[in-house]
């Protein structure tokens, strides 16, 4: 070994735990029904939380480097309607799962109707359950992985995370699962089918519904051996009716993979074309920023992790975001026709919130090279509602891009952004792709670190930086939120699950 140069020692090193490696899972059992494998009760009724840590980098010298992954973000209004029918060919056109990105953060609004008996009655975890997995389904066959059919009712929760077990855990892990949800049904039946099938090629990291608002975090299940996962939380901010209801708000998911915290925001804000009504759109995009939080639980075992939206390195706000047009129905209309975007985008009042002093000041947009998503004559039309002639009943709404995708932080590159064409409701789906760096450490330490060790005790605090508390760097709502990361923790203690 004294006679090899590094690069030749690091390379059979590598050969060599690979080889190893390649041995053990010879002898391992099928990781059975992959995205609900190994979940956990978290510290709320139906929260999960991801308790251990993987960590799968083979470089010997102790520093970090930055990789590359694909995130695919898309946001959809569905109307209140069931995913059903021929919903699936839709929805494989706009994942565009060809592609084949590494992460996959969907955001929906109005899974189910907004009427009284789902804004303030108890959560139903119905049709979260059927987008998942229809989601999965066209994810994973897409890849030429087998998938199950829909299943009636297999989680009873409104929210999953993935979480990575030690192996010795797993078979323990899983029967617990089994016992609780598999057995309803014809579980049995599909569960043995996926051990003899296989594994998908997606595992679901996290998801949480909050009346109709909807987030769907997919990952490869490679990058979880790959690289360490870590901090996954949810949170939900109901600023609806009287300011606490949830027919409208927002729900998000923070999670750090290697050195670098993500936060997705999938939001719902009021609707209304009128003047002022932009207002009360800004005020609860205040209200989600001020009471968005991650607050440290019992079992973070002092992992340090971004507390609030302005704490993560990268962030990603999308949603039915309801902004409309600055502009008389007859001139808007008359500029969709032409196509003339440009010329459109300046009435747009999203992008007057992105100049000085509005609330999403310093955030950035893929240029609109489409035409506007709201508001549909109805499902199964390509006709904008309103006009002339009006038809007898149909209301009268500028078309305007509603639906939007921002973010914010460094190391974050659009690929594209485009709407698709479904017609299942009034709205069109709108999604963006991104390449995105993380910082990824390399040590010649143990790869696998259980949940009693603290991750950012093997990295220099100069290299973690950014993402333990970065409010105080931000140009952005400085007004709005609380410098002390500490005492942000506090903004979220009213149940806004409704």
């Amino acid at each position: 070994m004294d006679d090899m140069s590094p690069k030749s020692s690091s390379g059979r090193f590598r050969k060599w735990f690979k080889r190893k490696h390649k041995n053990k899972q010879k002898h391992k059992e099928p990781d059975p029904y992959n995205y609900l494998d190994g979940l956990s009760d978290g510290e709320d009724e139906g929260d999960y939380i991801m308790e251990d840590v993987y960590i799968s980098s083979f470089e010997m010298d102790p520093c970090t480097s930055t990789n590359e992954l694909r995130i695919f973000v898309g946001t959809w209004n569905v109307a209140g309607r069931s995913p059903v029918g021929s919903l699936a060919v839709d929805l494989e056109e706009w994942l565009k799962p060809q592609d084949a990105a590494d992460i996959y953060v969907l955001g929906f609004q109005e899974i189910v109707p907004l009427k009284t008996r789902t804004v303030i009655g108890a959560e139903d975890p119905t049709e979260a359950t059927n987008w998942n997995l229809l989601i999965g389904k066209t994810l994973n066959e897409n890849f030429g992985c087998p998938w199950l059919t829909p299943m009636l009712n297999p989680v009873s929760s409104d929210n999953y995370q993935y979480v990575k077990v030690p192996d010795c855990e797993r078979r323990a892990s899983f029967s617990g699962v089994i016992d609780s949800t598999l057995m309803r049904g014809r579980w049995i039946t599909q569960y043995h089918q996926q051990l003899v099938l296989g594994g998908s090629k997606y595992k679901l990291m996290a998801s949480k519904k909050m009346v109709g608002v909807f987030i769907s975090v997919w990952m490869k299940k490679e990058l979880l051996k790959k690289y360490c996962v870590s901090n996954v939380k949810v949170s939900s901010v109901a600023c609806g009716i009287m300011g606490y209801l949830g027919n409208k708000g927002s729900v998000s998911v923070s999670m750090s993979i290697e050195g670098t915290s993500f936060c997705f925001i999938a939001a719902h804000l009021a609707s209304g074309e009128k003047n002022g009504d932009e207002g009360r759109r800004n005020r609860q995009v205040s209200e989600i920023f001020k009471r968005t939080s991650f607050p440290l639980s019992a079992k973070d075992d002092d992992n340090r992790h971004p507390l609030t939206i302005l704490g993560h390195d990268q962030i990603f706000w999308f949603g039915d975001l309801n902004y409309r047009l600055d502009l008389e129905d007859n001139l808007a209309r008359d500029l969709i026709k032409k196509q003339d975007w440009k010329a459109l985008q300046g009435f747009d009042q999203l992008r007057k919130e992105q100049e000085d002093g509005g609330v999403f000041e310093g955030w950035r947009e893929g240029n609109i090279k489409f035409a506007p998503t709201y508001k549909y004559s109805s499902s199964n039309c390509n006709r904008y509602s309103g006009g002339l002639p009006n038809r007898s009943g149909e209301k009268q709404r500028t078309p305007a891009w509603c639906d939007r995708i921002l973010w914010y932080g460094k190391g974050v590159k659009l690929l594209s952004y485009f709407r698709s064409e479904s017609k299942f409701s009034d709205h069109r789906p709108v999604s963006a792709q991104f390449s995105t760096q993380i910082e990824v450490m390399k040590s010649t330490n143990s790869r696998f670190l259980d949940k009693e060790t603290n991750f950012h005790n093997i990295m220099p605090p100069e290299q973690i930086g950014p993402s333990i508390n970065k409010e105080e760097g931000k140009p952005t709502l400085l007004s709005l939120i609380v410098k002390d990361t500490e005492s942000s923790s506090t903004h979220m203690q009213v149940d806004t699950n409704y």
